[in-house]
């Protein structure tokens, strides 16, 4: 089998090429770095780099051909975390670069294709309990840009499906942790910082939380057992950030801070960031949007996924371990 996997130095892609090399898969890896593509994935001789990006999709389109699978991991994100206007770049990317992968993959004749959305695209139900597949998007979906597009994306699949013949499985995930997330995600640098000892007090709030080789397990298996069109929540279970703390605490040694910060006081703080950030053009220490879907309390039901994909969520200390030690080994600390 030959996959074709967009984002493949992220925390996801990084983890599903592996995966896949591992069920016997030949991989062209999609990546922006050489010398970054070496690094984290230079030890499998199976996977080929295609060195391009989702601004110019004509460019590396003609390397579909003869691929039976495209799994789309990259989208933008961590960028939107920083300053400025990032609507247009989240819609080039999220939305409009989707649809154009998918047409490519059609006319290449890709056999399916395996779409990473978000969990941020669905919220809560009515009653309070987590959220499944055919639960409403919650509020935050709407105000977090992010959220927005990957829910206009999966409108656009949505009608993409209506008049096309590849067949399109959805993969929704939690907040995703794990080793080999090199950029790092929000998350990552949110893990960096604890162990740095920048983090002064225990966060209030939480999200699900999944290891990202789980998801890319449910990827794999999606190519045979997923239904074209449908949604799967590869979420995880809830976790406080206090719990998170707790547990970064017993695998790494570094001690979790006592003292609590509230909620108000984390959105007060992040806003402060914010107007420094903006003073001094840098980024903000304490982003908005991550605070945000801190509070937000968001909490899934990832049954479906169990049932139809087989997924299974390994213990949480098990990930955070993995990734401490990563982090160690690839002298982030």
């Amino acid at each position: 089998m030959q996959a074709f996997v967009t984002g493949s130095t992220g925390l996801l892609g990084s983890n599903l090429v592996r995966e896949l090399v591992e069920r016997g898969y030949r991989v062209k890896a999609l990546v922006r770095s050489i010398d970054k593509a070496k690094y984290l994935l230079g030890d499998l001789p199976q996977v080929q780099f295609i060195q391009g990006d989702l601004q110019t999709i004509p460019a590396f389109a003609s390397e579909l051909r003869g691929c039976d699978v495209l799994f789309h991991t990259a989208a933008y994100f961590r960028e939107s975390y920083g300053l400025g206007d990032h609507w247009p770049q989240l819609k080039r990317l999220n939305i409009d670069a989707t649809l154009e992968l998918l047409e490519a993959a059609e006319k290449a004749g890709v056999g399916k294709a395996i779409y990473v959305s978000s969990s941020g695209c669905i919220g809560r139900n009515p009653d309070g309990s987590p959220g499944d597949e055919s639960s409403p998007p919650a509020p935050i979906t709407y105000s977090n840009l992010y959220f927005k597009s990957k829910l206009m994306a999966e409108a656009a699949v949505a009608h993409f499906l209506q008049r096309s013949s590849l067949p399109v499985v959805l993969i929704c995930p939690g907040a995703m942790l794990g080793p080999q997330d090199a950029a790092p995600t929000e998350f990552g640098q949110f893990v960096l910082d604890f162990l740095r000892r920048k983090i002064p007090a225990r966060l209030a709030g939480g999200m699900p939380t999944v290891d990202a080789r789980d998801v890319a397990i449910a990827m794999a298996n999606a190519v045979e057992r997923g239904q074209s069109g449908d949604r799967y929540l590869v979420a995880g279970p809830y976790t406080t950030m206090a719990d998170l703390m707790r547990r970064l605490e017993a695998v790494s040694g570094v001690p979790a801070p006592r003292q609590q910060l509230p909620g108000v006081m984390m959105r007060g703080l992040a806003f402060f960031s914010t107007w420094m950030g903006r003073l001094t053009g840098r980024k903000p220490d304490i982003p908005i949007e991550g605070v945000n879907i801190m509070l937000a309390s968001l909490a899934y039901d990832s049954a479906k996924a169990e049932r139809e994909l087989g997924v299974r969520f390994r213990p949480l200390e098990t990930t955070l371990a993995n990734m401490v030690a990563w982090y160690r080994q690839a002298n982030y600390l």
